[in-house]
Order: C-alpha cells, then structure tokens, then sequence
C-alpha cells in the first residue's frame, strides 16, 4: 500500500501482518481482520501501528495511520548502522543488535528486518530470542532505540565536548591494542675454533713415544 497526496510521498510503508479474527454470533461467524504496517522516510524516522476493521484494505489505512503519528528519529552511526550493542525487551520478547561494517545489510528478519528497511538501515546484525509475536518484537526493537546513546548524548552527561571525547576514544583504542612483540634476543658470539697444530715439515718424522720413553729408562 502506498501513501497518497504530496506530503506522503517520501514515506515508505510496510505491511508486517495481516490476522483474521472470528466472533461467534447467533447467525455464524463474524470474521474482522488485524494489521501491523511499519512506516518509516528511509532517513532515520520510523514508525509503526497497528489497525483492526471488517476488511483488509480499511484495516491496513488504520494502521498506516497510526504508524504516522508514533514515528520517532533513530541516530545512526555514518548513516548507515547504529552506534553500539543493543538489547530490547518487551513481554517474552528479546531483540538483540550489534552495528555492522559496510557491506554487512541487513542481517534480520520477518517484523525486525521491515523495521530497518523503513528507516534507511543499511548495515546491522539482529537475533530475536523468545516470543515470535509480531507485536512483542516490533514493541521490543523500538525499545532498544528508545536506550540508544550517541557521542554527542555521551559528551552532554560528561560535561565534555565532543573533540575531548573523540580524542579519549582515540586514547583507550590504543591501550586496548596488543603489545608489540619483544624482538628476539640476539644471537650469543660464536665459540672460537681452536688453532690448527702446526703439520710437521717436510722430510722429518717425529719420533714414537714408546721410543723416546725406552732411551730415558736405558
């Protein structure tokens, strides 16, 4: 479903779900039909709502028109991922996040995965642990947002500026770096060879010993 007039043309919706509920009356069944629908302008606003009519097509306006009017801007980190680790609760359900490096995507899926596509997400690793109720994820990721800290959100509570905290990170980066290896010791002086004797010259034979010790006893 696409937004209609000028002012909603640079929203972008997604359907998330669409569920049949039947009441039992005295001539039958009445059957009336939920909708989730995520709303977001790919730009860091996203919104969600959910809507519930006797037909689909008034179910889903219902509900983009409640995603309207809950959107909320989510920073993120280079315009593409967000700024740290996150964990979302809501009910049984648990979302957890981690920023990605480029060229990552979107690593999420069903209700989660429509939520970062709206907004303009680029690169992001989810797990949805618990509950798979469309509703409790939704509820639980915009509760991770709503715990979301930025630099400039960092800086304000420290009472710093934002080149001093720059510069700090800079700092811790580099005491978390491993140590430079130690160089190899050096090699220990090789042991001298021992003179060569002297060969005997030429034409003389040096005596036997058994024949020099015979002469001294004689």
């Amino acid at each position: 479903m696409a937004f209609m007039g000028e002012r909603d043309s640079a929203f972008v919706d997604k359907l998330v779900h669409i569920g049949r509920v039947a009441k039992v009356v005295k001539g039958g069944r009445r059957f009336a039909f939920t909708a989730i629908v995520v709303v977001g302008d790919e730009n860091g606003r996203v919104g969600w709502g959910s809507g519930k009519a006797k037909e689909v097509p008034e179910a889903v306006r219902k509900a983009t028109d409640a995603a309207k009017k809950r959107m909320v801007r989510v920073a993120m980190r280079e315009g593409r991922t967000i700024h740290h680790d996150l964990v979302g609760k809501f009910g049984a359900a648990s979302v957890v996040m981690k920023p990605a490096v480029p060229g990552t995507g979107i690593i999420a899926g069903g209700p989660i995965r429509a939520v970062f596509e709206a907004m303009g997400m680029k690169d992001v690793v989810t797990k949805s642990l618990g509950s798979n109720n469309p509703y409790n994820m939704i509820q639980a990721t915009f509760n991770a947002f709503d715990v979301m800290e930025t630099p400039r959100h960092v800086a304000a509570k420290r009472g710093l500026k934002m080149a001093d905290l720059r510069s700090r990170r800079g700092e811790a980066d580099e005491k978390d770096m491993p140590e430079a290896e130690v160089a190899p010791k050096a090699a220990a002086p090789a042991k001298k060879a021992a003179p060569a004797k002297k060969a005997a010259p030429a034409g003389k034979k040096a005596a036997p010993k058994k024949a020099a010790a015979t002469e001294e006893a004689k």
